[in-house]
Order: structure tokens, then sequence, then C-alpha cells
């Protein structure tokens, strides 16, 4: 197959052939040489790369070879609508262009990206549908999908770089301080904030750094956070900032940047990461309410654990349905100096228990096996394992020492066994046990978040060289995570409403499954829908309030629109 996109003739000298057939020109290349010992001669090896163009010979027609052995040519920007698939895969766009729709993002994408706002868009759900964020497949996905393209136009990858590296960081603030002003500031939301971290390898991205990887691989990282509003399931903004920073003491800064967003009526659930005083203190000085959870083995709490225990675990009354858990709310100080007191809510798990009770067990009989191995050598061993257990040495000479044996201290053992199965939410606001757990529970939103942006949206890895387009994917992905987000709530939903859990009603088997929905291109270069919707995609599309009469209207425009860009062409 030939390109419709002209290119000039590659300067090869002595590897270029062109061989005339019927009145058409090809270009061959010569692309290696076998000597033929028999004969005492280098046999060419060629393969035709391209058709000479007949208005002007120094530029041909590309094939796949062309691109297979000149990779770093510059191609068009632009492809011909001509090169497009003639089976489009609609199913999973028409459902994507609804939410963009009712969210607004096409219009706030047009006024903060300009004239590429198209290409942005395409690009995040690109991500979604072919859970993939490299820019060199995109033309592969927009070969066989629907643009938001002015025409649907198809753009390379060279196209997509360029576009990447000319992005400035004031249309991502553009278009986060829009969002967050569409967002209902009158009503009282509950924001989960958290974090995660990503390796990198570039060496000339400013905020990549060494710090404390949660998936370490021995490389520098940059961190990422996300606050997501639990009461309304909606991503709300996002940071990145340098490896080195731990989350603890980036918080204040999140703090503020929901002020400066107008979010007055707001608590925030926090994970253990983000527990400290100052925190804490910074958030009754803001007037913010807190929901936070502290483990069970923590000093802060696990005395607090001990004086209840026994007290409330077998009460049916404690029983919190839903959550597998018993509860009880007590009031106290959270620190000796504080005025206030808070609410600390304490729970026990049965199958918790098990877990940890097994964890603890296999931590100290690894580090058992490790001691006996270092029995009678002049070692010292790691401070850490003086928790559990007695070391004792034989002193011989001055400086070393002989590691002799170890006694396990049972009665710390003991203890942190005492504390398995129990977890603590600490709240600054008064509630129930009940209500506590189930306003923790709702960051598992923004937990979803995290899975779904390195699972679905190829962001493991960022693929990038430069800050500029750094800082153009991470924005381009947290728009997908608002659409993917809404995908993953919406089919939520539609389970709870019909009250059956379909394996299929997940968002990649979902996106899967209505990708199958296609027009195909017939002779007179119309696309029209291949088949009818079946029985699983209607209850897919259900969940959207997409009906078949829908599909068809938008097939029709879809079809309508390549059209019209075909006879501009």
């Amino acid at each position: 197959m030939y390109f419709k996109y002209r290119v000039k003739i590659p300067d090869a000298r002595g590897k270029l052939v062109r061989k005339t057939i019927k009145d058409v020109i090809y270009i061959n290349y010569e692309y290696d040489r076998i000597y033929n010992a028999e004969k005492k001669y280098n046999i060419p090896k060629r393969t035709t790369i391209g058709r000479q163009c007949e208005d002007d010979t120094t530029m041909m027609f590309p094939n796949q070879n062309y691109l297979k052995f000149f990779p770093d040519a510059e191609l068009p920007q632009q492809r011909s609508n001509s090169d497009r698939s003639s089976c489009l895969r609609i199913g999973a766009y028409l459902v994507i262009h609804k939410i963009i729709d009712n969210y607004g993002l096409e219009d706030i994408c047009s006024r903060i990206i300009g004239r590429d706002s198209g290409l942005f868009l395409d690009l995040a759900v690109y991500s979604i549908i072919a859970e993939n964020n490299a820019g060199q497949y995109y033309p592969d996905y927009a070969y066989n999908h629907p643009l938001f393209t002015s025409g649907m136009r198809i753009y390379s990858d060279a196209k997509v770089s360029d576009f990447l590296n000319s992005m400035m960081g004031n249309q991502s603030v553009g278009f986060l301080n829009e969002w967050n002003a569409s967002r209902n500031h009158r009503e009282r939301i509950y924001i989960s904030y958290d974090s995660t971290n990503k390796n990198c390898q570039a060496g000339d991205i400013d905020i990549v750094e060494f710090g404390h990887a949660k998936d370490d691989r021995g490389k520098p990282i940059f961190n990422y956070s996300i606050a997501y509003d639990g009461s309304n399931r909606e991503p709300l903004f996002y940071e990145n900032y340098p490896g080195s920073i731990v989350d603890i003491s980036q918080l204040q800064y999140m703090l503020e940047r929901a002020d400066g967003y107008g979010y007055r009526k707001v608590g925030f659930i926090l994970d253990r990461g983000y527990f400290s005083k100052e925190n804490i203190h910074y958030m009754d000085k803001c007037g913010y309410d807190f929901v936070i959870m502290v483990k069970g083995m923590k000093n802060l709490v696990n005395e607090m654990i001990l004086k209840y225990k026994g007290t409330f675990e077998d009460k049916r009354a404690s029983a919190i349905r839903g959550y597998g858990v018993d509860g009880i709310t007590v009031k106290e100080r959270l620190f000796p100096a504080d005025e206030d007191e808070r609410y600390f809510h304490i729970y026990y798990s049965g199958s918790k228990y098990a877990a940890e009770r097994e964890a603890v067990e296999a931590k100290i009989e690894r580090m058992s096996k490790q001691l006996d191995k270092l029995k009678g050598r002049p070692v010292k061993i790691d401070p850490s394992y003086e928790k559990y257990f007695e070391l004792i040495y034989a002193h011989e000479g001055e400086e070393d020492e002989v590691f002799l044996i170890a006694r396990e201290k049972t009665d710390v053992v003991d203890k942190e066994i005492s504390l398995c199965g129990y977890f603590v939410i600490i709240t600054s606001k008064r509630m129930t046990a009940g209500e506590a757990i189930e306003l923790y529970k709702s960051r598992d939103g923004s937990e979803k978040l995290f899975r779904g942006d390195k699972s679905y949206l190829g962001k493991r890895s960022m693929r990038v060289h430069s800050d500029e387009s750094m800082d153009a994917k991470i924005f381009i992905e947290f728009v997908a995570l608002i659409i993917r987000n809404k995908i993953y709530s919406m089919l939520k939903d539609e389970m709870q409403r019909s009250g059956r859990k379909a394996n299929y009603m997940t968002v990649p088997v979902a996106l899967k499954e209505l990708d199958k929905i296609e027009m195909v291109r017939h002779l007179d270069g119309i696309y029209r829908l291949d088949h009818a919707v079946t029985a699983m995609q209607r209850n897919i599309l259900k969940a959207f309030a997409i009906d078949i009469p829908y599909v068809k209207c938008k097939a029709k425009v879809i079809s309508d629109v390549l059209h019209d860009s075909e006879e501009e062409e």
C-alpha cells in the first residue's frame, strides 16, 4: 500500500534504482549485498520504498518499507482521509463523546488549547481506548477510529511530538481554573487527596530527582498527586512536584491550592502518609475538617486500642454491615497540647487479623533465620532487629564483636499480634463509626484513579525527553482520567440499578466490547453501520442513556463529516 502523502526521494547514492512497470516508476532501495562465492560477485538485495510522482521527479509516494529503512525521515504532519481504514470502530467513541459534551470539555479545551484542541482530546481518548500514551502509535489508533480534529483529520506522530513540545504551562493552569470554577462550591464535599511517584530515566527533566520511590528501581522519580471529590466522584486538580519532596510536606501546599480554587465547605480524606502534628494543626487553622486513617500498631493509638479491646468486637450493636468490621467511637485529644478533642473510631476486622498476624509471624520467622546464619560471625546486627530480639555478643579484642545468639522478645511480639486486625480513623467532626468508615472508603475512587492511570492509561512510563512534553502528557492524562472516571461511575451506577454484577460492566471490558460497533465504507465511499447492536452492547450503552436511534444518528453524523472532508480533499 502506498501512502497518499508525498515525500522527497531520499539521497542515498548508489543504493536507489528506478524501475518502470506499465508507465509507473518505482523507487527500489538496496538494503544489503550477498556475496556469491561461486560466481565471485555481490548480489544486491532490493525492495520498493515508493512510487515516483508523475509531476515531480524528486518526490514519491512512500510505502511501509520507506518507514522501515528511513525511520528518521520527516513526514507530512497531516495525512489524507483516504489513508483511513474502511472499517471504523465507533462504539467507545460515542460514549466518550457524550461524556465530553456533558462536561463541556470541548468548549473548555477550544478556549484553552486553541486550534489543536481536537488533537488534544484525541490524545486523551486514545490513551483511554488504546490503553497507551506512546505518540508514535497514535496514527494507528486514528486509522480506524472517529476523531475530534476538524474534519477528523489524521495527524502523524511527528505532529503529535511537535504539539506536545509546543504546549505551555499556562494552558494546564487555565484548564484547571475553568474546571474547578464550574464545580458547585456551595455544596459541602470531602476531597480525597492521594499521591504516587513514577520512575523516569530522562536526564534533562527538572523535577526528576532521587526520592522515596514506591516502586524502587534505583532510578530518579517525580511525584504526582490528585485531589478527588469523593462526594461527586470527580477529579478536581492535580500536582506534579520533585521526587525528593515527601507527601507529608506537600499537603499544606495542596490545601492552599484548594482554597485558591474557592473550596471552603470541604473536609479532606487523607491516607496515613499525610499524618503529622503540623498538618493537623494547619487544617485546624484553615477551618477544614479531616478524616485520616492510622494503623492499629502505631504508638499514637495502640494504647487506646488495648484500652477498649474486648469491649465491642462481639456486640451486635457494634457491627458495621457492608464493611465486615466492628467499630466504636471515643472522644479524646489527639496531642497533649490540643485544645479540641477529636473523634477516634476504633475498628476490628477478623479477616484483617488473620492476614496481619500471618505477616507478623512471617516477619519474625524471616528475621530469626537471618540471625541464625550470622551466629559466630564478627558482625554488627542492624538495629531494627533489636525491637524483636535481644542480641548477645561475645567481645574479642577491641574492635570485633562476635554475634552469639538472639532471644526473641515474646512480650513485644505478643503485643504486636494483639493489635492485629485493628485500625483507627480519626475525624475532626462528630460522626458515628459507620459514617467515618463510609467516608474513608469513598477514597477508593481516587485509588482506582491511580490504578487506572498506571494500568490502563499507559502511564507506567512517560516516554518523554523534555519538561514541556512531560507537562503536556500529565495534563492530557488528567483530562483522560476525568473521562475514564465518569465511565467507571456510570457503569457502577447501572449495575446497582439493575441489581446484576455483569463481568462485562468494567471499564476495560466495556470499552473493548463497544469498539466492536463498526461502520464500513461501501463502494459509494459512504460509511454505514455494519451490523445491529448486540444485547451486551445495548446493556453497556444503557448505562450512558444511549439507545439504538442515538447510535444511528451519531453514525450518520460521523459519515457526513468524513464525506464532506473527502469532498474538500
